[in-house]
């Protein structure tokens, strides 16, 4: 479930990590389903071990942990994962420990209850070709409107298939995009193409407003309790959720029943009276 906004608040959370020294990383014992990690362990150890964190980043839903000048550590939580520095939900979902010294942090622990994340190391050359080059659109908090509609305006496909698509834009997901585009009062059904450049403006703010606020509250925990800040704290934003998981209640402005849909086999929750195709104007 972490989206651009709990990503970025597990982000946060290990930033006094920054300037430590890694003295070991080490799988966990597991017996889930076994999380991805490339190159080996080994590899990872001899290129890591020794070497100071210089900056704990970002991009999309990844989580970066780069040390010294040329190593990156993609943590990437995917459906179940978190970036921890404090008790995990449980013991037996953590997957891989990163110790630290000369930092208030002692370690960094990756946790996931479904084994679908991944963790990756890559030198800056190999980030740039597997990750970025047109792979990874522009991150969604940095992204001018002027790129944004171009994007969108290049896709003929629904408007909330095409804000998940990470290389038009990156950090967007499911429950946020259903968020955004019932702010925005547009149908997740039009075709991006035939929104008008007012209509990807006003997107392009509300698809702000909403990840901004949504850090501020350091996320959404949804029923299934899995998401949590490093600190294994639930996040707040779930309470301020207009549509998304709210299929049949009224919804906020009008009181008509939230409506929900499947769109790329993916929920997506609107209200149809507020988000009619003809509405121009935003919500309040």
């Amino acid at each position: 479930m972490p989206e651009l906004p709990e990503v970025e608040t597990m982000r946060r959370g290990i930033l006094k990590a920054t300037g430590a020294t890694i003295v070991d990383v080490q799988l966990e014992p597991c017996a889930r389903r076994p999380i991805a990690i490339k190159p080996s362990l080994a590899v990872v150890q001899k290129s890591l071990i020794g070497t100071k964190i210089s900056a704990i980043e970002r991009l999309g839903k990844r989580v970066v942990v780069r040390a010294g000048d040329d190593f990156h550590l993609i943590l990437e939580p995917r459906m179940t994962g978190l970036v921890l520095v404090s008790d995990p939900p449980s013991r037996e979902h953590l997957r891989l420990r990163i110790d630290l010294a000369g930092s208030v942090l002692p370690s960094i622990w990756y946790w996931d209850r479904r084994g679908l994340g991944s963790i990756q190391l890559y030198r800056t050359a190999e980030l740039e070709a597997q990750l970025l080059s047109g792979k990874l659109g522009p991150d969604a908090l940095a992204i001018s409107k002027d790129d944004f509609s171009a994007r969108l305006k290049r896709t003929s496909r629904a408007i909330k298939v095409a804000l998940l698509d990470q290389q038009i834009v990156a950090g967007v997901g499911n429950l946020y995009a259903s968020e955004i585009l019932h702010l925005a009062a547009i149908d997740p059904k039009c075709r991006a193409n035939k929104l008008t450049r007012q209509q990807l403006d006003l997107l392009h703010d509300k698809m702000l407003e909403v990840l901004h606020t949504a850090i501020l509250h350091e996320g959404s925990t949804l029923s299934d309790g899995t998401y949590r800040n490093a600190l294994a704290q639930a996040g707040n934003y779930q309470n301020m959720h207009r549509v998304y998981d709210r299929e049949h209640e009224p919804c906020p402005t009008c009181l008509s029943p939230i409506q929900r849909i499947v769109q790329a086999q993916r929920s997506t929750f609107f209200c149809a009276a507020c988000q009619r195709p003809s509405r121009k104007k935003p919500l309040k």
